[in-house]
């Protein structure tokens, strides 16, 4: 939703690397772009002008003149202000003293209220409540079926004793304060902890509905009134919130549909607007696409600086601790040798439990610039390399050093596969395996490009392969006499003392022929052609 803002910042602070100081000129073209920005993402005009105006007060300060890096001095101010205008600190149920804590939905018809009822439901189960859905929208039909069936999916229970409108009439079957009051005492009699109340959407300002939603709250008196809106909608998600707010009155804002591609507007304007909190935002279909609203993770995510504590969080949540530690212990001993392809797909599971792929390497810091890619990530080769896996026999996945021509031939023919996939992923997986036993015993893989050697200098494979490189180019001579003596010594040119740091001479001419443009074009000036000619006489 966010992607064609980040882009616009990005862009904006790409202007500022590299400048030492910055002029009142290079902050005021900085906040222009950021206003445009804003603009483009359908944020309200006065929560721009009220964030670009402190940006502005904040850059001009002492704080960007006088510090060692100007541009990520912008960078932390606008992230700062993001999570102003986010709603500043995260926001969480406030839960009764005394149980049952009722919440109570409302929102406009097709914000996704009876789905997120079983995400909310399901995300407090998860942390250790007993959540009792309510059935009180009886308008919508076939409203109490549906709830119905998610609650069946979120494995809750559903308050459902009136049928609702089961037709296209449009009537209103039961009475909607009747179910939410009679709700209290059933779960008073069950012990359920939390209650939660679905109530009737609105295709507008309806003052009928309006009034029966300001019944059901005066009946059961709500611990928390949640207003869920569909981030999708833009300006207008503003507009009925207010009117709402005015109306019923609620105490938090929950947003739905954060995976669509609107412009998200809505998202970093209704929280100030309103001034209510984000509470909680759905990002998928699945129940379990539900979090938290943290608003300086979503600043860090509109700002490409990705999301690591969620995505910490997930892990901690879909990995066992035990297998967990089981595999480290097998990728640290023995050079990793006992760490097989069982575990590598046990892993493999673990991570896909945690969403899809894209969306994990979205909340990786710096992936903002890679999120094409990202998004073109194929999920089904996932599904190629579990077949692979399990075409394999026990022993085989412990041991992939076994996997000979004829087995891989008919692994290959027992996943559908090809036998040059299954090699692809037999390699790759000794790659992997060995450079993550080197990074689980404290040393550097060797080969990584760009690293320096090891602390125990050159190893005993790049040995050998120095002293096979060193025979192939002396050559093998055939007599057995002259093949056991030692190997001259090469000659290693003659070390000018008068060249800086002891190096070698400067050879002007060890360019030449090099072709044009290169550095045999390369010609000194007078002065220092001739210092060269004398140097060492």
């Amino acid at each position: 939703m966010f992607d064609t803002l980040q882009d616009r910042l990005a862009t904006a602070f790409k202007n500022l690397r590299g400048k030492g100081k910055l002029s009142d000129a290079d902050i005021d073209a900085t906040a222009r772009e950021i206003r445009i920005a804003l603009l483009e993402a359908d944020v309200n005009l006065s929560v721009v002008k009220e964030f670009i105006a402190a940006v502005k007060e904040r850059a001009k300060g002492a704080e960007v003149s006088e510090a060692l890096n100007p541009s990520q001095q912008i960078v932390k101010i606008v992230n700062e202000e993001l999570v102003t205008i986010l709603g500043g600190d995260t926001r969480t149920i406030r839960f009764a003293k005394k149980p049952p804590t009722v919440l109570m939905l409302a929102g406009l018809q097709g914000a996704g209220k009876t789905t997120l009822a079983g995400k909310l439901a399901l995300w407090l189960k998860s942390e250790g409540h007993s959540p009792l859905l309510v059935a009180a929208d009886l308008q919508r039909p076939n409203a109490v079926t549906q709830l119905q069936v998610v609650a069946q999916r979120a494995g809750v229970h559903c308050f459902a004793p009136e049928p609702g409108n089961t037709s296209e009439s449009g009537e209103t079957i039961g009475d909607p304060v009747r179910v939410a009051r009679a709700s209290i005492a059933e779960a008073e009699r069950k012990l359920y902890d939390v209650v939660i109340v679905d109530t009737a959407g609105r295709l507008g300002v309806d003052e009928t509905l309006m009034r029966q939603a300001a019944d059901i709250k005066a009946a059961v008196n709500p611990d928390e009134v949640l207003f869920v809106v569909d981030a999708m909608i833009g300006q207008d998600a503003v507009n009925t919130a207010q009117a709402f707010a005015d109306g019923v009155g609620f105490d938090g804002v929950v947003l739905t549909k954060l995976d669509g591609d609107a412009r998200g507007g809505a998202a970093l304007s209704i929280a100030r607007v309103i001034g209510k909190p984000i509470m909680f935002a759905s990002s998928g279909e699945s129940l379990k696409d539900f979090d938290v609203f943290h608003p300086e993770r979503m600043a860090s995510r509109i700002l490409g600086m990705g999301d690591m504590l969620t995505l910490i969080e997930q892990a901690e949540k879909t990995f066992d601790e035990e297998q967990s530690r089981k595999a480290a212990a097998k990728i640290s001993s023995k050079g990793g040798t006992e760490f097989g392809l069982g575990d590598f797909l046990e892993q493999m599971k673990a991570v896909r439990k945690m969403g899809p792929l894209s969306k994990i390497f979205g909340m990786l810091p710096g992936m903002g610039e890679l999120k094409d890619q990202i998004a073109n990530i194929d999920e089904r080769e996932v599904d190629r390399i579990e077949a692979i896996i399990l075409s394999m026999t026990p022993a085989e996945r412990d041991d992939p050093r076994i996997l000979n021509g004829s087995r891989r031939a008919r692994i290959a023919a027992g996943s559908g596969r090809a036998v040059s996939d299954v090699n692809q992923l037999v390699d790759r997986f000794f790659e992997a395996r060995k450079m993550m036993s080197a990074l689980a015993t404290g040393q550097m893989p060797a080969g990584l490009p760009g690293m320096p050697p090891t602390a125990g200098g050159v190893s005993k494979r790049a040995k050998q392969q120095q002293r096979k490189a060193a025979k192939n180019k002396r050559g093998v001579s055939g007599n057995p006499a002259k093949r056991a003596a030692p190997a001259p010594a090469e000659e290693q040119p003659a070390i000018d003392p008068a060249a800086a740091f002891g190096g070698h001479g400067f050879d002007p001419n060890q360019f030449k022929g090099m072709g044009k443009g290169s550095a045999g074009d390369f010609e000194l000036p007078p002065e220092l052609q001739k210092m060269f000619k004398n140097q060492g006489k």
